[in-house]
């Protein structure tokens, strides 16, 4: 941005997804980047048009993801504001709808792991998921951090053991695990799912994340299939109830 307070440089944004999720994405990451100052005065319409040469339906849809993601506060008569973290509850307001949302999601956070010995996914995961995953998986812990450090999610993930050399060569630091995945391994990913629920954090993830035992988490368990119905990993995240809030769009055809 050319200074902070206001959201006022044209980046490039990809060009796959519907033009309005495209500008989202791209204010949103100026956001939590913290390029602007919280309750500092939002681009109007007509100047966001005008900035990525888009139209107004363009504008007013990628507002309203920012809107339910807790971003900004749109006022009618007084303009839109950025949020600032307190009036978002502290949390992390991440939308997790598609994979390049996941995308964002890490590339705004930092993640540290740990590689373990070979095991079963536990059964605590496992009678959550209508795949297969019986067998013995590659294993690895980690724990999730936001810029100021804090312990956002603890991260138990599981990787079939015919990517094993493609495991040896991952670098948490690049980006997602799945896209380093099914790069090294040669794999079309095809499909990505999600389970939701809320659950009391187990002692050793609550000492992770820095909160007390049972405490309230959500917990996220991701598969990610390549061709043939092929789930090459397996992820359960913990989030502490207080510090990431799930958001999902759903447009609706009319």
């Amino acid at each position: 941005m050319a200074a902070a307070g206001a959201i006022t440089a044209k980046t490039t944004v990809k060009k796959a997804a519907p033009r309005y999720v495209q500008l989202a994405d791209d204010l949103r990451r100026q956001i939590l980047a913290e390029r602007a100052d919280p309750g500092a005065p939002f681009p109007t319409e007509a100047e966001l048009c005008k900035t990525y040469d888009v139209s107004r339906f363009t504008v007013r849809e990628a507002l309203r993801r920012l809107e339910l993601d807790g971003l900004i506060a749109r006022r009618r008569g007084s303009g839109t504001v950025i949020q600032p973290a307190a009036a978002r509850g502290g949390a992390l307001h991440q939308p997790l709808s598609n994979v390049g949302e996941i995308l964002q999601y890490a590339r705004s956070t930092r993640i540290e792991y740990d590689m373990l010995r070979p095991g079963t996914v536990p059964a605590r995961y496992a009678e959550q998921l209508a795949a297969d995953v019986s067998g013995e998986w590659l294993r690895m812990n980690g724990v999730r951090f936001d810029q100021d450090g804090v312990p956002l999610a603890s991260v138990d993930v599981f990787i079939d053991q015919s990517l094993e050399e493609a495991v040896a060569h991952l670098d948490p630091k690049r980006y997602t695990l799945f896209r380093q995945l099914a790069e090294q391994g040669g794999l079309r990913i095809t499909k990505v799912t999600q389970e939701i629920q809320a659950v009391p954090a187990p002692a050793a993830i609550a000492r992770a994340l820095k909160i007390p035992p049972r405490a309230p988490c959500l917990r996220v368990l991701r598969c990610y299939f390549a061709e043939d119905d092929f789930l090459f990993e397996l992820s359960a995240s913990h989030h502490p109830g207080d510090r990431f809030a799930y958001a999902m769009h759903i447009d609706v055809d009319q």
